[in-house]
């Protein structure tokens, strides 16, 4: 490793950089020689831009954290984004071991992972959990609860301002005209269409999940307060009901097979690719999402 780093003496960069180079990557005590390399350069061209706006290579000033943002900033922006996301992590590694006071890392925050879907077998159970209420207000609430969520992912505010009027048939399917901040209009999975049509028939101009205002809150937690029955069924979910039909809207636009043949593992960049794109009719939409029974 010794070896490796004491080598490096490229034509791109000063003797004296170089020199920098060899006592910082150094001090870090890369594992390996490919870690080594990516270390120097790293250093060479922090090093180089150092000289260039007349500081002294010392790695306490060099390496500050607040001279590497600058650096990225600055020289990386001709640079491309993993280029520059790469040198800035390597010379966070090189800041962290070669500074004595520099301030602490920020901590790393886990990913939220999205909610998991119900099983099928689940969804039929609360159905069934549903159908043997013991009024007619309670099954169609609840009901309608369990189709808006696993039928047409519907949670939160979407949910709730629902209203029978909403549910409409047509084109070709059923669909809920969504009001408010994301107004839309959402085709429901063909399997939910008799009972969402039931509840929507129930409520009227009412809401779909009960209640009388669209302001309420809770709207999960007073149903399950309601109920009578279902102890041996796991908590009802309204962020789950919504994973059950993310997960049947991309099996029916065959997500998953787009993804393995572009390789793409994750979807942070589809969304600029789908502002692209132009927009479909209703009933493209009710004929793609509808779904099969």
């Amino acid at each position: 490793m010794a070896k490796a780093i004491a080598l490096y003496s490229p034509v791109s960069v000063s003797d004296e950089v170089a020199a920098f180079a060899h006592t910082v990557v150094g001090a870090a005590e890369p594992k390996s020689v490919a870690r080594a390399k990516a270390l120097l350069f790293a250093a060479g061209r922090l090093g180089s831009f150092a000289t260039s706006v007349g500081l002294e290579l010392d790695p306490a000033v060099v390496l500050h954290p607040s001279l590497i943002e600058r650096f990225i900033v600055t020289h990386g922006a001709q640079l491309g984004m993993a280029t520059r996301r790469t040198l800035r992590s390597n010379l966070r590694f090189l800041s962290a071991a070669c500074v004595v006071n520099a301030p602490p890392a920020p901590v790393p925050l886990s990913r939220e992972r999205a909610k998991a879907p119900y099983a099928p077998s689940e969804i039929c159970a609360y159905l069934a959990l549903a159908d043997a209420q013991p009024t007619l207000a309670r099954r169609m609430h609840l009901s309608g609860l369990i189709c808006l969520g696993a039928g047409a992912g519907l949670m939160g505010a979407d949910l709730r301002t629902v209203t029978g009027t909403d549910v409409i048939a047509r084109s070709g399917g059923v669909v809920v005209e969504v009001k408010g901040r994301r107004a839309r209009v959402v085709p429901v999975l063909a399997r939910y269409h008799e009972r969402v049509l039931a509840s929507a028939s129930f409520a009227g101009a009412g809401y779909v999940t009960g209640g009388f205002s669209a302001q309420r809150r809770n709207v999960t937690a007073s149903l399950k307060a309601s109920v009578a029955g279902g102890a041996d069924l796991p908590g009802l979910d309204t962020g789950r009901l919504r994973a059950t039909w993310l997960v049947d809207a991309a099996q029916a636009i065959g997500l998953k097979a787009f993804m393995d043949a572009a390789g793409i593992t994750c979807s942070q960049r589809l969304g600029d690719l789908v502002a692209t794109l132009a927009t479909g009719t209703e009933s493209d939409a009710v004929a793609l999402l509808g779904g099969a029974p």
